[in-house]
């Protein structure tokens, strides 16, 4: 029996979480819930119900709600979704700010009802593939991490308003997903220190460079730019998001005590014989398996609707994640190194 599954917000995002929907396994698309014309239109071609408003869609009509709604409204429709017993896959970021994060994921545990967050990469076969071998110490004790994302969002981007204020950067809009990314490969972000730029003359940033220290001693850099042409980016080497022109170039680097691993191409270099820099050093690329990740997503979505598997990324996650990014943009704000709690 396939999950109904109601999706809130018929955006760019919330219209791809209905394409995955149509194409996942064990889920059928429940209802639109927008209060836009646009999304009755939707509906209507969906064959589905419209509803205005989350508060108006009748009981019993989904099993789980997907949250593509604006940033602000994540935690107000996620403790609905929880007050309703409805299982909830909220877009990241799951709040604005961490103490709002903490209101849902208390609520959804206290309730016994599952919140999860839309870090969709996690559920990338390529990372799945990453994870495998970090875990199983092929490049050894990780010692230090480089991730890159540079590429140019066009003026016409920044025709939206919302886009050129606070909270619309690409720190929070973008480095988000990398550095949920860096805590599942590398492990938790212990203090950070960053500074940022906009060269765009927005009040917004374009530009970030942060220094990551991980609980596990490692050391990491991470430098992110919305305004340079350039091909090092998760949009544009991994290929996930058929909207972005894709490049062979690498965005993560991830060294260890034995070797050094390319994301996404999971390119790992290694010294054949003697570990050093005397020692001829060859690379081995590993296959990936296949598979859209917003299509995996949602029918792993499907099955913790059914009570078959736990979430991937809880909210629980995803609060940690937001609270790596608050610290970035504390750190960046207040010019000192911040520790995470």
């Amino acid at each position: 029996m396939s999950a109904r599954i109601a999706v809130v917000g018929a955006g760019l995002i919330g219209l791809r979480h209905i394409a995955a929907i149509a194409a996942a396994s064990g889920a059928k698309l429940a209802c639109v819930i927008d209060p836009a014309e646009a999304a009755r239109g939707v509906a209507v071609a969906q064959g589905v119900p419209w509803f205005a408003d989350l508060a108006v869609m009748p009981e019993g009509l989904a099993d789980g709600v997907v949250l593509a709604t604006p940033n602000g409204l994540h935690v107000a429709g996620g403790l609905a979704c929880v007050a309703r017993c409805l299982p909830v896959l909220v877009e990241k970021p799951i709040a604005t700010d961490v103490a709002q994060a903490r209101m849902l994921v208390e609520a959804g545990e206290v309730a016994g009802v599952a919140v999860l967050v839309g870090h969709h990469r996690r559920h990338n076969p390529l990372i799945a593939q990453a994870k495998t071998m970090i875990d199983a110490g092929r490049i050894g004790a990780i010692v230090s991490v480089q991730a890159q994302f540079w590429l140019v969002k066009p003026d016409d981007y920044f025709d939206v308003a919302w886009r050129r204020e606070p909270g619309a950067g690409p720190v929070f809009v973008n480095l988000i997903h990398d550095v949920d990314l860096l805590r599942h490969l590398v492990g938790e972000v212990v203090a950070v220190q960053a500074r940022v730029a906009s060269h765009r003359g927005h009040v917004v940033e374009d530009t970030c460079v942060a220094t990551l220290e991980f609980a596990n001693g490692a050391l990491g850099t991470v430098n992110v730019s919305d305004t340079i042409p350039a091909p090092w980016s998760w949009e544009l080497t991994s290929g996930e998001n058929p909207a972005y022109p894709p490049t062979d170039q690498a965005c993560y680097l991830i060294g260890g005590t034995k070797g050094a691993l390319e994301l996404p191409r999971l390119r790992l270099w290694q010294h054949e014989g003697h570990r050093s820099w005397w020692e001829p050093i060859t690379a081995s690329t590993y296959p990936r398996g296949q598979g859209d990740p917003l299509i995996l997503q949602m029918e792993h979505f499907a099955q913790v609707i059914a009570g078959a598997e736990a979430p991937v990324v809880s909210a629980r996650e995803g609060m940690l994640t937001l609270a790596v990014i608050e610290a970035i943009l504390a750190s960046a704000s207040q010019g000192v190194r911040v520790e995470l709690a």
